[in-house]
């Protein structure tokens, strides 16, 4: 199988370029957008397997990026990361259409193994 291509939508750069490389460590294509609007056309132009999305941003916001992916693309898996968010934002991206919702911080092998299920489907158990 070829690797999985992420998109890595986040304005904390230090943050995301981490996330980036550690993706890339463990075999995966990660793309970093950091902003909204950027993250859209980058979609439009190369649609990635899979999109990890952060809620609170400037300009577009995550949630409002999740929106347009879903209108647009709308089986897209779309993993939301927030620092901030709260059981109502949670709430909020997983009836427009998340897959998963995350917390920061996070550990590496939890959103590696959130990535690879909604781009492979669950493992399933015996």
């Amino acid at each position: 199988m070829d690797a999985i291509n992420v998109l890595l939508i986040d304005d904390e750069e230090a943050f995301v370029t981490t996330l980036q490389e550690r993706l890339e460590l463990r075999g995966l294509n990660a793309r970093v957008a950091l902003d909204g609007r950027t993250g859209l056309q980058m979609i439009e132009a190369d649609p990635p397997d899979v999109v990890v999305l952060d809620l609170r941003m400037p300009g577009i916001s995550g949630t409002d990026v999740l929106r347009r992916i879903r209108a647009q693309w709308p089986g897209m898996p779309v993993i939301m990361l927030s620092g901030h968010g709260s059981d109502q934002d949670f709430e909020s991206c997983m009836n427009l259409g998340a897959s998963v919702y995350h917390k920061k911080p996070l550990d590496i092998a939890v959103l590696l193994e959130s990535i690879l299920s909604v781009v492979q489907g669950p493992v399933p158990t015996l």
